[in-house]
């Protein structure tokens, strides 16, 4: 072979050696080739204050994974410009929030400062978690152009490169976010050792989908609604008070007489928000300035914050009873009743005496006066009643107005009393005699009393009680004739260490070792007489329960001395016993009985047939 042949294939050798060397400096992979964007679409639930340092809800999240053969090859995510919310939406933004690498060496670095040439300034750097806000200033969910960017920041090539975010929204409003579904896009961009690679660009959609949670739902419920009934101009403000009862109103054409306050709620007790259908079939129903027999009433924003809705009752110039009917989308409440009556009395029952005895001096609610119009209805507070004493010497009454009471259901009298003695009193619908057309017969007797306390008693309310029972005890403070003194507080009625028990009373029962005294009456519950009462809960056992107690430095010497009370507390239990041992006694004396006629039967025998 000529010299120039062998120079030829060793050129050829040489050529195609640095070839495969060439070859072999390329990877199988590279960054721009082998990148992959993932999405996983958020979701949420309305609230207010969304901020930057917390993870609220569950993210939108966006895992970007690459292939780097050389230093400093990197990556941006961007959030994209194209934003789709809902109509209600406010002043909101996305937030872009680095989460952790994804698959990838310990020399990823990751900022929020935007991409340079080469990457230079990363060198040093660590891994930062700070917050991209794209949109502090919130004038409109329009997304700045922010970037987040990932590099290898090491020499080392053939390593992947990865990195997590998380995206969620930011709220710039005191209001809740509005349900639905808020869209956005992150644009992911590869640079090849700080060179931008345009044709590897991927842009990516995610979606966060916020809903209201089940306790915001605006739907009532039933079992949590209320609607209350009060008479007047005033609405009760509690939401599980009952209806006042006997609501009167005046039938003169647009006078209030009467409001219903509504709270609708959710199953959850929370503020609901349903229109209102709400009919009556006599007066007007409504708002200040919209009435009529049949209205829808919106609850409008304001009844959502309040958490109630007014509907007031007007009279239309008819008197009767009307019957008000509400309901809501979701809630059918119980009818109302208001009776609208005519500002004329046709007639005016007997008084009843709410007070038997009063003090010398002015006194109140004593007498409870009931009018009544033509058609039967109760004459309410449009209508004024005046009271007359039989006797101005006992009690100087002369035409004293009485004031209507809705929860008793009539006018209540006042009186006051001048010295000692028994007057009646008579209610008439004029202020003077001379122009009355209507009056009542006389009222039992109201005593006035001027004595002093001289002895005290103490009672229970029953003779005997069930393990347990609620039990009331008495105190009355009597004169010296055994009559009640008028109401009053008296101090050292008892001797120290008050009333005292021979038993233990169960939990929640008051303390009975107070030595003052202070007695009233209570026409709720039907107490006309002054004394104090307390409340004990009797034991679990059965016995007899006894309370003792001394009159003390207040009364006269002949009532310092010392006082009991009585009862039962039958024990059902231990009664069962007794009767069953008894029953076992009489059984163990029969069968005694039966031995003894069989062996005297058996020695009749016995003789017989001897």
């Amino acid at each position: 072979m000529s010299t120039k042949t062998n120079f030829k294939r060793i050129a050829l050798v040489a050529v195609a050696a640095l070839g495969l060397g060439v070859l072999s400096s390329v990877p199988s992979q590279a960054v721009l080739s082998s990148g992959t964007v993932t999405v996983t679409n958020g979701t949420d639930t309305t609230r207010t204050s969304y901020t930057d340092s917390i993870t609220v809800g569950t993210r939108a999240k966006v895992n970007v994974k690459a292939f780097a053969d050389a230093a400093y090859d990197s990556f941006t995510v961007t959030l994209g410009s194209g934003v789709t919310k809902p109509a209600l939406a406010g002043t909101l933004a996305f937030v872009m929030t680095y989460m952790d690498s994804v698959g990838a060496t310990t020399n990823v670095v990751v900022s929020d400062a935007a991409p340079t040439g080469g990457f230079g300034a990363f060198n040093a750097g660590a891994v930062r978690n700070d917050v991209y806000d794209t949109n502090v200033a919130g004038t409109a969910l329009t997304v700045a152009k922010g970037s987040m960017s990932v590099l290898d920041s090491t020499t080392a090539a053939n390593a992947y490169l990865g990195a997590s975010f998380g995206i969620h929204i930011h709220n710039e409003e005191t209001t809740d976010v509005a349900a639905g579904t808020y869209t956005g896009s992150v644009v992911v961009k590869f640079y090849d050792a700080g060179t931008l690679v345009t044709t590897k660009t991927q842009v990516a959609d995610f979606s966060i989908v916020v809903t209201a949670p089940a306790t915001a739902t605006l739907e009532a419920n039933a079992s949590q609604s209320t609607a209350v009934l009060a008479g007047g101009t005033t609405a009760t403000n509690r939401s599980d008070a009952a209806d006042s009862t006997t609501v009167t109103a005046s039938a003169t054409a647009g006078t209030q007489g009467a409001v219903i306050r509504v709270w609708l709620k959710n199953y959850a007790g929370n503020a609901a928000q349903e229109s209102l259908t709400v009919t009556t079939t006599l007066g007007n129903i409504g708002t200040a300035s919209v009435q009529g027999k049949s209205l829808i009433l919106p609850y409008t924003d304001t009844d959502l914050t309040a958490g109630y809705k007014d509907i007031l009752v007007y009279g239309d110039g008819n008197s009767g009873a009307a019957s008000i009917a509400i309901k809501s989308t979701s809630v059918t409440f119980t009818a109302k009743t208001v009776t609208f009556y005519a500002t004329s009395v046709a007639s005016i029952a007997k008084p009843t005496v709410l007070t038997t005895v009063i003090a010398i001096g002015a006194s109140s609610t004593n007498l409870l006066a009931v009018a009544k119009d033509s058609n039967g209805n109760v004459a309410g507070s449009a209508v004024t009643l005046y009271a007359y004493s039989s006797d101005t010497t006992l009690a100087s009454n002369n035409g004293t107005s009485c004031t209507f009471n809705g929860t008793l259901g009539g006018h209540v009298c006042s009186v006051t009393g001048v010295k000692a003695g028994s007057p009646t009193f008579i209610v008439r619908d004029k202020s003077t005699v001379a122009l009355s057309t209507v009056s009542s017969v006389a009222s039992d007797a109201i005593r006035v009393s001027a004595a002093t306390p001289a002895t005290v008693k103490i009672a229970f309310n029953k003779a005997t009680y069930a393990p347990n029972e609620k039990a009331t005890v008495t105190v009355s403070v009597l004169d010296s004739a055994g009559l009640a003194v008028a109401a009053n507080t008296f101090a050292n009625t008892f001797a120290t260490g008050g009333i005292t028990a021979n038993v233990a009373f169960g939990n929640g029962s008051d303390t009975l070792t107070n030595v003052s005294v202070t007695t009233a009456t209570d026409v709720t519950e039907s107490i006309v007489t002054p004394v104090l009462t307390y409340t004990v809960y009797m034991p679990a056992t059965g016995g007899t329960v006894t309370l003792t107690a001394k009159g003390g430095a207040s009364l006269a010497a002949t009532g310092q001395v010392a006082v009991t009370a009585t009862a039962t507390v039958t024990d059902n239990a231990a009664a069962a016993l007794a009767a069953v041992t008894a029953l076992a006694t009489t059984v163990a004396s029969l069968r005694t009985l039966i031995t003894t006629l069989t062996n005297l039967v058996l020695k009749i025998q016995k003789k017989v047939k001897a």
